[in-house]
């Protein structure tokens, strides 16, 4: 088996975005991957899909790549973790874990001698236009750090913060696609009140959500400017409005970041 460079433990759809994206972006090449999966079905379409190096052996991938993408459910990491060997290097390999909730801490215990790297990427993600925050642990050289960079930037924007902020990012931009597709959905559903068809509703919010955020990127907008500029006095925009805030629509997503924030928490302390 070839020597690979980059190695993902767990073959599901994160690890498949970003897998996808870093061949696409020549970040590295087919040879150079390895990639895990108790599934045999889902081995043949990665390989076959990609021309990746694919196993069921774990460890496999530990000896055989420099840097580690652990995208495996939480629940399983001691199970995982437990019979795996840390491979003799002079310079620290990279973990990277998208695991939410696994704190640094508790990665370093279950692989020890690894330079580790917290991430927590969204479902965006999935089609090149996420966010991924990023906590760097202390044994994390600066040619690392550049390097996780450079792997989560092939799937969207990245952001590093203090590990002590990672539940609200989980909380925000993690939970955050299921808040706004609830939002879509509202939006759809308001327009075939007032008579369109469903589909047309449905593309309409969409395109409505997607290029609004568009142009507050593009644009370096506050978001209260944006609705300055669309809201005309006396206007459809206002009356609107006046209905959202009747509703508590910011109280109500406001208190759905808190709500998450804190579940994040508890699953971390599970």
């Amino acid at each position: 088996m070839p020597e690979a460079t980059f190695g993902v433990i767990g073959g599901g759809m994160m690890g498949e975005a970003l897998i996808a994206r870093l061949l696409n972006q020549k970040i590295f090449v087919p040879e150079a991957v390895i990639v895990s999966d108790p599934q045999t079905a889902r081995r043949e379409v990665l390989h076959h899909t990609y021309g990746v190096q694919t196993t069921d052996s774990n460890q496999a991938v530990m000896d055989g790549a420099k840097t580690v993408l652990l995208a495996i459910k939480p629940q399983v990491l001691t199970e995982v973790a437990k019979n795996l060997k840390t491979p003799a290097r002079e310079t620290p390999p990279l973990l990277l874990s998208i695991l939410a909730g696994t704190t640094l801490t508790r990665l370093q215990e279950a692989f020890p001698g690894w330079a580790v790297v917290r991430a927590m990427p969204n479902t965006p993600a999935t089609v090149g236009v996420g966010v991924t925050a990023l906590a760097v642990g202390e044994s994390v050289s600066e040619g690392q750090r550049s390097q996780a960079r450079q792997i989560f930037t092939s799937v969207g924007t990245v952001v590093e913060v203090p590990e002590s902020q990672m539940d609200a990012v989980t909380a925000l931009s993690g939970s955050g696609p299921g808040y706004l597709a609830l939002v879509v959905e509202a939006l759809a559903d308001g327009g075939v009140a007032v008579g369109l068809p469903r589909a047309v509703a449905l593309e309409l919010a969409i395109a409505t959500v997607r290029g609004t955020g568009e142009l507050l990127h593009q644009g370096d907008l506050h978001p209260a400017v944006l609705k300055d500029r669309v809201t005309s006095p006396g206007g459809t925009t206002i009356a609107g409005i006046a209905a959202l805030e009747a509703g508590g629509l910011r109280s109500a997503l406001m208190a759905a970041v808190r709500a998450a924030y804190s579940r994040s928490k508890e699953l971390g302390q599970s």
